[in-house]
């Protein structure tokens, strides 16, 4: 289809293009020959009368005019996506969607396990993509690169629309052969132990518990820090260590570990977990059915 001269398959190859910034990769995504991209290039080189995509060296890079262009080619595309989203019935049974999630392990683990497992009789060729929080996941979102994120209120998004998923409470957790889970926990116990942390994505990025011992002014005393939450039961196992955890991680890892868990000695608040998605996916029926599944499964 044209508009205005311009085949809007094209779009979606510049997208791209734009993103890889190399012929071959762009061709591996779009499921194109490498002629057929490079064809797709020179026609719209010759439509907007710009190189596009120039090469130095061995890389190739966006034009100035290119990289003013990207951000309303993918608010394009994101129009496209969301006149189809909006404008057909949605049927979970027959619906072939490939939905994509941002989400920590401690949400897999606590939402998407049991989401998956119904997804086997109310809407089998569903695929569910999952991809752990960073410092673009944001980013994604917007750009149209994922359609949910989920993270807690604290690092919530004002550019993004939110809904709240459920809320959790932390515990302290530890192996079971601990003595310290043979009595009540106290603060001094707590703080005068060893600790796993968890830290998130390259920024090592702090996690809900740690912003609020620091707003509290508790310290622990770290000694490993890891990159997720499912792998900490691993590390307290045979060893004196605890770690401050989401209390539906603990009670799912105590089913598979010797771990144990306590309420914590102090109150911390709740975590208020929020779905958050772009402003124009509000009429995505899609979405909204996948939104109340997570909510009905998470109560």
């Amino acid at each position: 289809m044209r508009f205005k001269g311009l085949d809007l398959n094209l779009l979606a190859a510049l997208d791209v293009l734009l993103e890889c910034r190399s012929v071959s990769r762009a061709a591996d995504i779009l499921n194109l020959s490498q002629p057929a991209v490079s064809a797709a290039l020179g026609r719209l080189r010759v439509f907007f009368g710009d190189d596009i995509l120039t090469t130095h060296g061995k890389r190739m890079y966006p034009t100035p005019y290119a990289e003013a262009l990207m951000p309303q080619v993918r608010e394009c595309l994101r129009g496209v996506e969301l006149m189809i989203s909006s404008s057909t019935v949605f049927d979970p049974a027959t619906s072939h969607r490939v939905f994509r999630l941002v989400a920590s392990d401690f949400v897999i683990v606590a939402a998407i396990v049991p989401l998956v497992a119904r997804l086997v009789d109310i809407a089998p060729d569903i695929r569910l993509e999952m991809v752990l929080p960073n410092e673009l996941s944001v980013e994604q979102v917007l750009q149209g690169k994922a359609d949910l994120l989920i993270t807690p209120e604290d690092f919530a998004s004002p550019e993004l629309a939110s809904e709240l998923l459920f809320e959790e409470t932390h515990v302290v957790a530890g192996w079971s052969e601990n003595p310290l889970f043979q009595r009540p926990l106290t603060e001094e116990d707590l703080l005068g132990a060893g600790h796993v942390a968890v830290a998130m994505g390259n920024a090592r990025l702090s996690v809900f518990s740690d912003k609020h011992f620091a707003l509290l002014g508790k310290d622990r005393r770290v000694q490993v820090t890891t990159a997720s939450f499912t792998t900490v039961p691993w590390l307290l196992k045979d060893t004196m260590r605890l770690a401050v955890m989401h209390e539906r991680l603990a009670r799912a890892m105590s089913a598979y570990f010797p771990i144990a868990y306590a309420p914590l000695p102090f109150e911390v608040p709740a975590m208020r977990q929020m779905m958050q998605f772009h402003t124009t996916r509000r009429t995505d029926v899609g979405l909204a059915w996948l939104r109340s599944q997570l909510r009905e499964i998470s109560a």
